[in-house]
């Protein structure tokens, strides 16, 4: 087997190398490498909590493979994109960015990892079995035309955009309220919101928020795809303030973001889901949603790394 050498990344000279293994990957995959969260911590770097590690043939500067770690809200994030052409077990590419990034975690004081994996990949899946990985969330994609039939658009919902530099505090207390638990999107700082904001795809009209008595309710955040063929519109993120649940302000927050998609002349809506979510699933089916694909997360829990000289 071929000498593959680890590297912990280095500044920002990388990044270029590193989003062309990405679009090499995603040109093969026909699914983006890296998600979000990723690539917006890959382009700012920096933040405490992300790592990143670089795979070459021992004594060549071409990039084989990138894997990255991010501390999130109670657990890690594991992305990796490598070459499709070493891919296999055999070219071991893929392993010896896995065992990298375990112990790095393991370093840091271990705990819970999970990876997505959006591809149906045999190796990947038997080489995360064999290091101790189990199948964890399953995040549906879904999809549907615009516009909306006229039926399910029965109870409009009032609603402006989002300003910049005045609510970024306000919709960091719902966000956060809301996703409390969640892994990706709980926890959020004002440097989190500020990464997002300086996305070339960010637009605050169609970030869309609901008040009730002066406090932020409810909000729907839409995104606009200009890469994919046909241009879709997500439904990226909705959120409701958990005291003000059970009144269907997630449905009709998602019927306004739908109708903004809409307005832009788009042809196709998506937004991803949990699998086990069944009131949201129950929610998007009515709207006319139907699964596209599956993305699966393996998961599994990192040991710290025992001090020198302790069991010795």
């Amino acid at each position: 087997m071929p000498s593959i050498v680890v590297s912990r990344r280095v500044g920002e000279e990388e990044i270029g190398a590193i989003s062309r293994l990405a679009a090499e990957a995603e040109s093969f995959d026909k699914h983006k490498a890296l998600g979000d969260h990723a690539w917006l911590d890959l382009v700012h770097g920096g933040r405490k909590g992300v790592f990143g590690f670089t795979a070459r043939l021992e004594g060549t500067l071409h990039l084989l493979g990138y894997a990255q770690l991010s501390a999130g809200n109670s657990t890690w994030e594991l992305e990796m994109v490598v070459h499709p052409l070493h891919r296999s077990r055999k070219a071991g590419v893929s392993e010896a960015l896995l065992r990298r990034s375990l112990r790095e975690i393991a370093a840091n004081g271990g705990g819970h990892v999970h990876i997505w994996l959006s591809h149906n990949d045999h190796d990947m899946v038997e080489l995360l079995q064999g290091a101790g990985f189990r199948r964890g969330r399953e995040l549906i994609q879904m999809r549907r035309r615009l516009p909306l039939e006229r039926d399910l658009i029965a109870e409009p919902i009032e609603t402006r955009p989002f300003v910049c530099g005045q609510d970024e505090a306000e919709w960091l207390r719902a966000n956060n309220l809301a996703f409390a638990r969640h892994p990706e999107q709980g926890g959020w700082t004002l440097d989190t919101l500020s990464s997002r904001q300086q996305e070339p795809w960010f637009d605050p009209e169609g970030f869309l928020l609901h008040f009730e008595h002066n406090r932020l309710a409810a909000f729907c955040w839409t995104k606009i795809h200009a890469d994919t063929d046909p241009v879709m519109g997500e439904i990226y993120v909705i959120g409701v303030d958990p005291e003000l649940g059970g009144k269907g302000l997630g449905r009709r927050m998602c019927v306004a973001g739908l109708e903004h998609l809409a307005r832009k002349r788009l042809p196709v809506a998506m937004l991803y889901v949990d699998s086990d979510n069944a009131a949201a699933l129950a929610m998007y089916e009515h709207l006319g949603f139907h699964p596209n694909h599956v993305d699966t997360a393996y998961v599994a829990d990192v040991e710290p790394e025992a001090p020198v000289g302790v069991g010795n």
